[in-house]
Protein backbone atom coordinates (compact mmCIF):
# COMPACT_ATOMS: atom_id res chain seq x y z
CA UNK A 1 0.00 0.00 0.00
CA UNK A 2 2.78 2.43 0.94
CA UNK A 3 4.86 1.63 -2.14
CA UNK A 4 1.82 1.84 -4.41
CA UNK A 5 0.81 5.25 -3.06
CA UNK A 6 4.28 6.78 -2.66
CA UNK A 7 6.00 4.97 -5.55
CA UNK A 8 5.91 7.96 -7.90
CA UNK A 9 7.14 10.25 -5.12
CA UNK A 10 10.12 7.98 -4.44
CA UNK A 11 10.92 7.76 -8.16
CA UNK A 12 10.65 11.53 -8.72
CA UNK A 13 12.85 12.15 -5.67
CA UNK A 14 15.60 9.86 -6.98
CA UNK A 15 15.44 11.29 -10.50
CA UNK A 16 15.22 14.90 -9.31
CA UNK A 17 18.17 14.65 -6.93
CA UNK A 18 20.25 12.76 -9.49
CA UNK A 19 19.46 15.36 -12.16
CA UNK A 20 20.37 18.23 -9.79
CA UNK A 21 23.72 16.62 -8.94
CA UNK A 22 24.45 15.83 -12.59
CA UNK A 23 23.42 19.22 -13.98
CA UNK A 24 24.58 21.62 -11.25
CA UNK A 25 26.72 19.66 -8.79
CA UNK A 26 26.50 18.62 -5.15
CA UNK A 27 25.56 22.10 -3.94
CA UNK A 28 22.37 21.91 -5.99
CA UNK A 29 21.77 18.37 -4.69
CA UNK A 30 21.86 19.61 -1.09
CA UNK A 31 19.68 22.65 -1.70
CA UNK A 32 17.05 20.67 -3.60
CA UNK A 33 16.95 18.13 -0.76
CA UNK A 34 16.55 20.90 1.85
CA UNK A 35 13.76 22.54 -0.15
CA UNK A 36 11.95 19.22 -0.44
CA UNK A 37 12.02 18.74 3.32
CA UNK A 38 10.92 22.37 3.82
CA UNK A 39 7.90 21.89 1.56
CA UNK A 40 6.83 18.66 3.27
CA UNK A 41 7.13 20.13 6.76
CA UNK A 42 5.20 23.29 5.83
CA UNK A 43 2.47 21.43 3.95
CA UNK A 44 1.59 18.43 6.14
CA UNK A 45 -1.53 20.25 7.34
CA UNK A 46 -2.38 20.80 3.68
CA UNK A 47 -2.41 17.02 3.14
CA UNK A 48 -4.78 16.46 6.07
CA UNK A 49 -7.24 19.11 4.87
CA UNK A 50 -6.98 17.93 1.26
CA UNK A 51 -7.81 14.40 2.41
CA UNK A 52 -11.06 15.66 3.92
CA UNK A 53 -12.08 16.94 0.48
CA UNK A 54 -10.54 14.18 -1.63
CA UNK A 55 -12.38 11.39 0.20
CA UNK A 56 -15.59 12.71 -1.36
CA UNK A 57 -14.22 11.94 -4.85
CA UNK A 58 -14.11 8.61 -6.64
CA UNK A 59 -10.93 6.79 -7.71
CA UNK A 60 -10.91 8.51 -11.12
CA UNK A 61 -10.76 12.01 -9.64
CA UNK A 62 -8.18 10.91 -7.11
CA UNK A 63 -5.98 9.91 -10.06
CA UNK A 64 -6.66 13.29 -11.70
CA UNK A 65 -5.57 14.93 -8.46
CA UNK A 66 -2.29 12.97 -8.52
CA UNK A 67 -1.56 13.53 -12.23
CA UNK A 68 -2.99 16.73 -13.68
CA UNK A 69 -3.19 18.23 -10.21
CA UNK A 70 0.48 17.66 -9.50
CA UNK A 71 1.41 19.24 -12.84
CA UNK A 72 -0.55 22.32 -11.83
CA UNK A 73 1.04 22.29 -8.38
CA UNK A 74 4.63 21.82 -9.58
CA UNK A 75 4.74 23.82 -12.80
CA UNK A 76 2.02 26.30 -11.91
CA UNK A 77 2.79 27.28 -8.32
CA UNK A 78 6.46 26.26 -7.98
CA UNK A 79 7.79 27.50 -11.35
CA UNK A 80 5.32 29.71 -13.21
CA UNK A 81 4.06 31.55 -10.10
CA UNK A 82 7.41 33.05 -9.02
CA UNK A 83 8.12 34.07 -12.62
CA UNK A 84 4.64 35.60 -12.96
CA UNK A 85 5.18 37.62 -9.78
CA UNK A 86 8.34 39.15 -11.21
CA UNK A 87 6.80 39.71 -14.64
CA UNK A 88 3.88 41.64 -13.13
CA UNK A 89 5.98 43.55 -10.59
CA UNK A 90 8.68 44.55 -13.06
CA UNK A 91 6.20 44.98 -15.93
CA UNK A 92 8.19 42.70 -18.22
CA UNK A 93 7.37 39.63 -20.26
CA UNK A 94 7.74 36.07 -18.93
CA UNK A 95 10.88 35.44 -21.02
CA UNK A 96 12.49 38.59 -19.66
CA UNK A 97 11.48 37.52 -16.13
CA UNK A 98 13.21 34.15 -16.57
CA UNK A 99 16.33 35.89 -17.92
CA UNK A 100 16.21 38.21 -14.91
CA UNK A 101 16.00 35.23 -12.55
CA UNK A 102 18.97 33.49 -14.19
CA UNK A 103 21.23 36.49 -14.83
CA UNK A 104 20.28 38.85 -11.98
CA UNK A 105 19.03 36.68 -9.08
CA UNK A 106 19.36 39.47 -6.49
CA UNK A 107 17.08 41.76 -8.49
CA UNK A 108 14.69 38.85 -9.03
CA UNK A 109 14.50 38.15 -5.30
CA UNK A 110 13.93 41.85 -4.56
CA UNK A 111 10.95 41.94 -6.93
CA UNK A 112 9.42 38.84 -5.35
CA UNK A 113 9.93 40.32 -1.89
CA UNK A 114 8.26 43.54 -3.03
CA UNK A 115 5.23 41.54 -4.18
CA UNK A 116 5.02 39.66 -0.86
CA UNK A 117 2.34 41.93 0.76
CA UNK A 118 -0.13 41.14 -2.03
CA UNK A 119 0.72 37.42 -1.97
CA UNK A 120 0.41 37.23 1.81
CA UNK A 121 -2.88 39.14 1.86
CA UNK A 122 -4.44 36.92 -0.82
CA UNK A 123 -3.28 33.64 0.72
CA UNK A 124 -3.92 34.79 4.28
CA UNK A 125 -7.53 35.71 3.59
CA UNK A 126 -8.23 32.50 1.68
CA UNK A 127 -6.84 30.35 4.50
CA UNK A 128 -8.49 32.47 7.20
CA UNK A 129 -11.90 31.84 5.62
CA UNK A 130 -11.24 28.09 5.63
CA UNK A 131 -10.37 28.22 9.33
CA UNK A 132 -13.33 30.42 10.32
CA UNK A 133 -15.89 28.37 8.41
CA UNK A 134 -14.55 25.25 10.16
CA UNK A 135 -14.64 26.57 13.74
CA UNK A 136 -18.03 28.26 13.31
CA UNK A 137 -19.69 25.03 12.14
CA UNK A 138 -21.43 22.62 14.53
CA UNK A 139 -19.58 19.29 14.55
CA UNK A 140 -20.16 15.88 16.06
CA UNK A 141 -16.61 15.61 17.41
CA UNK A 142 -15.05 18.50 19.32
CA UNK A 143 -11.34 18.56 20.08
CA UNK A 144 -11.12 21.73 22.20
CA UNK A 145 -14.70 21.59 23.42
CA UNK A 146 -14.34 24.63 25.71
CA UNK A 147 -13.56 26.73 22.63
CA UNK A 148 -15.46 24.98 19.85
CA UNK A 149 -18.87 24.88 21.57
CA UNK A 150 -19.24 28.68 21.93
CA UNK A 151 -17.76 29.25 18.46
CA UNK A 152 -20.30 26.82 16.95
CA UNK A 153 -23.10 28.82 18.61
CA UNK A 154 -21.67 32.07 17.25
CA UNK A 155 -21.51 30.45 13.82
CA UNK A 156 -25.32 30.54 13.62
CA UNK A 157 -24.99 34.26 12.83
CA UNK A 158 -25.09 34.62 9.04
CA UNK A 159 -21.90 35.79 7.30
CA UNK A 160 -20.00 36.04 10.59
CA UNK A 161 -16.84 34.50 9.13
CA UNK A 162 -16.85 37.00 6.25
CA UNK A 163 -17.27 39.92 8.66
CA UNK A 164 -14.40 38.75 10.89
CA UNK A 165 -12.16 38.13 7.88
CA UNK A 166 -12.85 41.63 6.52
CA UNK A 167 -12.14 43.17 9.92
CA UNK A 168 -8.84 41.27 10.05
CA UNK A 169 -8.00 42.52 6.56
CA UNK A 170 -8.79 46.14 7.45
CA UNK A 171 -6.67 45.96 10.59
CA UNK A 172 -3.83 44.40 8.63
CA UNK A 173 -3.97 46.94 5.83
CA UNK A 174 -4.25 50.00 8.06
CA UNK A 175 -1.81 48.88 10.77
CA UNK A 176 0.91 46.72 9.24
CA UNK A 177 1.07 48.27 5.78
CA UNK A 178 0.99 51.87 7.05
CA UNK A 179 3.53 51.12 9.79
CA UNK A 180 5.82 49.59 7.18
CA UNK A 181 5.65 52.88 5.28
CA UNK A 182 6.50 54.89 8.41
CA UNK A 183 9.31 52.65 9.64
CA UNK A 184 11.00 51.83 6.34
CA UNK A 185 10.03 54.65 4.04
CA UNK A 186 8.71 52.22 1.44
CA UNK A 187 5.55 52.93 -0.52
CA UNK A 188 2.30 52.55 1.36
CA UNK A 189 1.01 49.03 0.64
CA UNK A 190 -2.40 49.41 2.30
CA UNK A 191 -4.32 49.68 -0.99
CA UNK A 192 -2.45 46.70 -2.44
CA UNK A 193 -3.09 44.62 0.68
CA UNK A 194 -6.81 45.52 0.64
CA UNK A 195 -7.24 44.64 -3.03
CA UNK A 196 -5.31 41.38 -2.75
CA UNK A 197 -7.14 40.40 0.44
CA UNK A 198 -10.54 41.07 -1.09
CA UNK A 199 -9.46 39.03 -4.13
CA UNK A 200 -8.56 36.14 -1.82
CA UNK A 201 -11.94 36.39 -0.09
CA UNK A 202 -13.83 36.51 -3.39
CA UNK A 203 -11.85 33.52 -4.70
CA UNK A 204 -12.75 31.51 -1.62
CA UNK A 205 -16.45 32.44 -1.83
CA UNK A 206 -16.67 31.62 -5.56
CA UNK A 207 -14.71 28.37 -5.58
CA UNK A 208 -15.98 27.16 -2.21
CA UNK A 209 -19.55 28.15 -3.06
CA UNK A 210 -19.50 26.35 -6.40
CA UNK A 211 -17.97 23.19 -4.91
CA UNK A 212 -20.53 23.17 -2.07
CA UNK A 213 -23.37 23.76 -4.52
CA UNK A 214 -22.42 20.88 -6.79
CA UNK A 215 -21.67 18.65 -3.82
CA UNK A 216 -25.19 19.25 -2.51
CA UNK A 217 -26.65 18.68 -5.97
CA UNK A 218 -24.67 15.45 -6.21
CA UNK A 219 -26.12 14.18 -2.94
CA UNK A 220 -29.64 15.05 -4.13
CA UNK A 221 -29.00 13.33 -7.46
CA UNK A 222 -27.61 10.22 -5.76
CA UNK A 223 -30.75 9.98 -3.62
CA UNK A 224 -32.95 10.40 -6.69
CA UNK A 225 -30.94 7.81 -8.65
CA UNK A 226 -31.20 5.37 -5.76
CA UNK A 227 -34.98 5.72 -5.75
CA UNK A 228 -35.15 5.29 -9.54
CA UNK A 229 -32.87 2.25 -9.39
CA UNK A 230 -35.10 0.60 -6.81
CA UNK A 231 -38.12 1.37 -8.95
CA UNK A 232 -36.39 0.10 -12.10
CA UNK A 233 -35.35 -3.14 -10.41
CA UNK A 234 -38.95 -3.76 -9.44
CA UNK A 235 -39.98 -3.21 -13.09
CA UNK A 236 -37.03 -5.11 -14.56
CA UNK A 237 -35.50 -1.98 -16.13
CA UNK A 238 -32.14 -0.25 -15.88
CA UNK A 239 -31.47 3.41 -15.16
CA UNK A 240 -28.66 5.23 -16.96
CA UNK A 241 -26.27 7.26 -14.83
CA UNK A 242 -26.17 11.04 -15.17
CA UNK A 243 -23.03 13.14 -15.43
CA UNK A 244 -23.58 15.50 -12.51
CA UNK A 245 -20.91 13.72 -10.46
CA UNK A 246 -18.36 15.00 -12.95
CA UNK A 247 -19.37 18.61 -12.30
CA UNK A 248 -19.30 18.13 -8.56
CA UNK A 249 -15.89 16.45 -8.65
CA UNK A 250 -14.52 19.10 -11.01
CA UNK A 251 -15.37 21.96 -8.67
CA UNK A 252 -14.05 20.05 -5.68
CA UNK A 253 -10.87 19.51 -7.70
CA UNK A 254 -10.74 23.23 -8.49
CA UNK A 255 -11.19 24.00 -4.79
CA UNK A 256 -8.31 21.66 -3.95
CA UNK A 257 -6.03 23.38 -6.46
CA UNK A 258 -6.77 26.85 -5.06
CA UNK A 259 -6.31 25.47 -1.55
CA UNK A 260 -2.94 23.99 -2.52
CA UNK A 261 -1.92 27.30 -4.10
CA UNK A 262 -2.72 29.17 -0.89
CA UNK A 263 -0.75 26.68 1.18
CA UNK A 264 2.23 26.92 -1.16
CA UNK A 265 2.69 30.69 -0.75
CA UNK A 266 4.79 30.36 2.40
CA UNK A 267 6.90 27.59 0.86
CA UNK A 268 7.61 29.56 -2.32
CA UNK A 269 8.45 32.75 -0.45
CA UNK A 270 10.47 30.88 2.18
CA UNK A 271 12.48 29.16 -0.56
CA UNK A 272 14.06 32.49 -1.46
CA UNK A 273 15.77 32.45 1.94
CA UNK A 274 17.66 29.37 0.72
CA UNK A 275 18.24 30.00 -2.99
CA UNK A 276 17.45 32.41 -5.83
CA UNK A 277 17.82 29.73 -8.51
CA UNK A 278 14.31 29.23 -9.90
CA UNK A 279 15.01 25.76 -11.29
CA UNK A 280 16.49 24.49 -8.01
CA UNK A 281 13.50 26.01 -6.26
CA UNK A 282 10.97 24.42 -8.62
CA UNK A 283 12.69 21.02 -8.40
CA UNK A 284 12.93 20.98 -4.60
CA UNK A 285 9.43 22.30 -3.94
CA UNK A 286 8.04 20.06 -6.66
CA UNK A 287 9.49 16.94 -5.01
CA UNK A 288 7.96 18.04 -1.72
CA UNK A 289 4.62 18.66 -3.41
CA UNK A 290 4.64 15.08 -4.73
CA UNK A 291 4.89 13.72 -1.19
CA UNK A 292 2.09 15.99 0.00
CA UNK A 293 -0.15 14.69 -2.79
CA UNK A 294 0.74 11.06 -2.09
CA UNK A 295 0.19 11.57 1.63
CA UNK A 296 -3.25 13.02 0.91
CA UNK A 297 -4.29 9.93 -1.07
CA UNK A 298 -2.76 7.65 1.59
CA UNK A 299 -4.83 9.30 4.34
CA UNK A 300 -7.99 8.83 2.26
CA UNK A 301 -7.40 5.19 1.36
CA UNK A 302 -6.36 4.22 4.87
CA UNK A 303 -9.38 5.95 6.39
CA UNK A 304 -7.07 7.79 8.77
CA UNK A 305 -9.40 10.74 9.21
CA UNK A 306 -12.18 8.39 10.33
CA UNK A 307 -9.92 6.59 12.80
CA UNK A 308 -8.29 9.74 14.20
CA UNK A 309 -11.20 12.14 14.40
CA UNK A 310 -9.26 15.14 15.75
CA UNK A 311 -6.66 15.23 12.96
CA UNK A 312 -8.84 17.47 10.83
CA UNK A 313 -9.27 19.83 13.78
CA UNK A 314 -5.53 20.10 14.27
CA UNK A 315 -4.99 20.77 10.58
CA UNK A 316 -7.57 23.55 10.54
CA UNK A 317 -6.06 25.18 13.61
CA UNK A 318 -2.73 25.02 11.76
CA UNK A 319 -4.45 26.70 8.81
CA UNK A 320 -5.68 29.47 11.10
CA UNK A 321 -2.18 29.94 12.49
CA UNK A 322 -0.71 30.04 8.97
CA UNK A 323 -3.32 32.60 7.88
CA UNK A 324 -2.40 34.96 10.71
CA UNK A 325 1.31 34.36 10.09
CA UNK A 326 0.91 35.33 6.43
CA UNK A 327 -0.88 38.54 7.42
CA UNK A 328 1.78 39.35 10.02
CA UNK A 329 4.60 38.77 7.50
CA UNK A 330 3.33 41.72 5.48
CA UNK A 331 5.50 43.78 7.82
CA UNK A 332 7.42 41.40 10.09
CA UNK A 333 9.63 38.49 9.05
CA UNK A 334 8.82 35.13 10.62
CA UNK A 335 11.10 32.13 10.24
CA UNK A 336 9.79 29.27 8.12
CA UNK A 337 10.98 26.96 10.91
CA UNK A 338 8.47 28.56 13.27
CA UNK A 339 5.73 28.34 10.65
CA UNK A 340 6.40 24.66 10.03
CA UNK A 341 6.74 23.78 13.71
CA UNK A 342 3.40 25.36 14.62
CA UNK A 343 1.61 23.16 12.10
CA UNK A 344 3.49 20.02 13.14
CA UNK A 345 2.83 20.64 16.85
CA UNK A 346 -0.90 21.25 16.35
CA UNK A 347 -1.35 18.17 14.16
CA UNK A 348 0.76 16.02 16.50
CA UNK A 349 -1.35 17.18 19.47
CA UNK A 350 -4.59 16.39 17.62
CA UNK A 351 -3.22 12.96 16.66
CA UNK A 352 -2.27 12.20 20.29
CA UNK A 353 -5.74 13.30 21.42
CA UNK A 354 -7.31 11.01 18.81
CA UNK A 355 -5.23 8.04 19.99
CA UNK A 356 -6.14 8.78 23.62
CA UNK A 357 -9.84 8.98 22.65
CA UNK A 358 -9.71 5.65 20.81
CA UNK A 359 -8.07 3.93 23.80
CA UNK A 360 -10.67 5.39 26.15
CA UNK A 361 -13.51 4.14 23.93
CA UNK A 362 -11.92 0.67 23.78
CA UNK A 363 -11.67 0.57 27.58
CA UNK A 364 -15.28 1.73 27.95
CA UNK A 365 -16.40 -0.92 25.44
CA UNK A 366 -14.48 -3.63 27.27
CA UNK A 367 -15.97 -2.53 30.59
CA UNK A 368 -19.49 -2.59 29.14
CA UNK A 369 -18.99 -6.12 27.79
CA UNK A 370 -17.67 -7.29 31.16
Amino acid sequence: MVLKTFGWSFAITALGLAFAAWQWGWEAFGIVLILSILEISLSFDNAVVNAGVLKKMNAFWQKIFLTIGILIAVFGMRLVFPVAIVAISAKVGPIEAIELALEHPERYEALVTDAHPAIAAFGGMFLLMIFLDFVFEEREHKWLAWLERPLAKLGKVDMLSVCIALIALLVTAMTFATNAHISTGHADKSATVLLAGVAGLITYLIVGGLSSYFEDKLEEEEEREHEEEEKAKAEGKQVSAVGLAGKAAFFLFLYLEVLDASFSFDGVIGAFAITNHIFWMALGLGIGAMYVRSLTVYLVRQGTLDDYVYLEHGAHYAIGALAFILLITIQHEISEIITGLIGVVLIAASFWSSVHRNKRLELEGASAEA
